[in-house]
């Protein structure tokens, strides 16, 4: 097949963001693997009156159509912040992504993509990477390990063949992202209760829950961390107030006082780690649908929630203390603390950490400290333009 019928367009009204939303179900589902997010989700993700990102961002979408029918799409997009970041950390000036992608064949994922850089060359840049879709904050990196089992909620999940597709149009690997699988029912391994148990005598360290009482002010102590925690590390885009709050709003129907901890040193917080129910478990055979009656189910699961699986998306120690034992001891701590938490309240077999980034020391060895074993692989790719 040749792309002389292959016709790529931007999307410019709301019927077509209806398409470009709509082509994602309808090309992956021969895919069992494949966990149809909710569309409300989808489409406040693509809203610039509702997404934050876009007030730092400039985005293009596309479609590509065949014989009159949607085939494919992409999104293009430039991250004004991304590009005052250092060139060393991954992003910097001249950088553009593209993501979404999603092709019928590898003909249209040629075309999608050479439009995409098209784009992005018009607007100045000089380089890709990607997929990001649409941040690095949101779901980065293409799915090339793992793709025999469904993703935790927040991950990507891609038919396997699109690696090929896009190392063939000359992208290069510039990063690797991990996720751990581990069992927590029977706890870790004697050495992490020895570090737990010495960590408790510190008489300094306080691990607490949130207070979903006072959530704003609480997701703002884990954000303002994490934005200390990462801001040396490769792909960091900081995040804005507007983002914050946004992300405070988003999680907090999902949020459970006891799976989210705070470390405090003196009543100072100094570290977090964020762990959340597999919202997949419950949402996998709703089709992307909350209506007619789907959303009952959904909020009977949220009112009572029995998740097998519990993610780890994000955790972080602020920097001045990222070497030191204390931060080890406050890892463990939490990580102990929310695993008995899991699986006393919530029935939890299996936990997942991740995605970590593949030359991140510390915390790979973490991972590695209570036995967890890399499940998912996600690559990053670059290529001049």
């Amino acid at each position: 097949m040749g792309t002389q019928n292959i016709v790529i367009q931007p999307v410019t009204s709301k019927s077509e963001t209806k398409i470009f939303v709509e082509t994602a179900y309808r090309l992956n589902v021969d895919d069992p693997n494949w966990v149809p997010p909710l569309k409300t989700e989808v489409y406040a993700l693509l809203n610039p009156k509702k997404n934050p990102f876009f007030e730092h961002a400039t985005v293009q979408l596309f479609l590509a159509f065949e014989n009159g029918q949607a085939v494919g799409r992409i999104s293009a997009h430039i991250d004004h912040l991304a590009l005052t970041q250092p060139v060393e950390q991954g992003m910097g000036a001249g950088t553009g992504n593209w993501g979404m992608l999603e092709a019928q064949n590898a003909d249209i994922a040629a075309a999608l993509i050479e439009a995409a850089e098209q784009w992005l060359k018009d607007q100045g840049m000089h380089r890709v990477l990607a997929p990001l879709s649409l941040s690095v904050w949101d779901e980065p990196g293409l799915l090339t390990q793992g793709h025999d089992h469904p993703p935790t909620l927040m991950m990507g999940h891609n038919k396997a063949e699109y690696q090929d597709w896009i190392e063939g149009l000359q992208y290069e690997t510039v990063k690797q992202l991990f996720t751990y699988d581990l069992p927590v029912k029977d706890g870790f391994p004697p050495l992490i209760g020895k570090i737990v148990a010495s960590a408790e005598r510190n008489s300094k360290l306080k691990i607490r829950k949130v207070d979903k009482k006072h959530f704003d002010r609480d997701a703002k102590i884990i954000l303002s961390i994490l934005n200390d925690a990462w801001s040396d590390n490769w792909g960091f885009v900081p995040f804005t107030d507007a983002e914050i709050d946004y992300a405070g709003k988003k999680f907090k129907t999902i949020v459970y006082e006891e799976l989210i901890m705070i470390a405090e040193i003196e009543n100072e917080p100094v570290a977090f780690m964020l762990t959340l129910p597999d919202l997949n478990e419950a949402t996998k055979e709703m089709g992307g649908k909350l209506f007619p009656f789907n959303w009952l189910k959904l909020l009977w699961w949220l009112k009572f929630p029995k998740s097998s699986t519990m993610r780890v998306p994000l955790m972080g120690v602020k920097k001045e203390l990222q070497a030191s034992r204390l931060a080890s001891q406050m890892v463990f701590m939490m990580i102990e603390y929310i695993r008995r938490n899991a699986v006393a309240n919530f029935g939890t077999e299996r936990g997942e950490i991740g995605w970590i980034l593949e030359d991140n020391q510390g915390m790979v060895a973490i991972a590695e400290a209570i036995e967890a074993k890399i499940n998912r692989v996600y690559t990053l790719y670059q290529k001049e333009i």
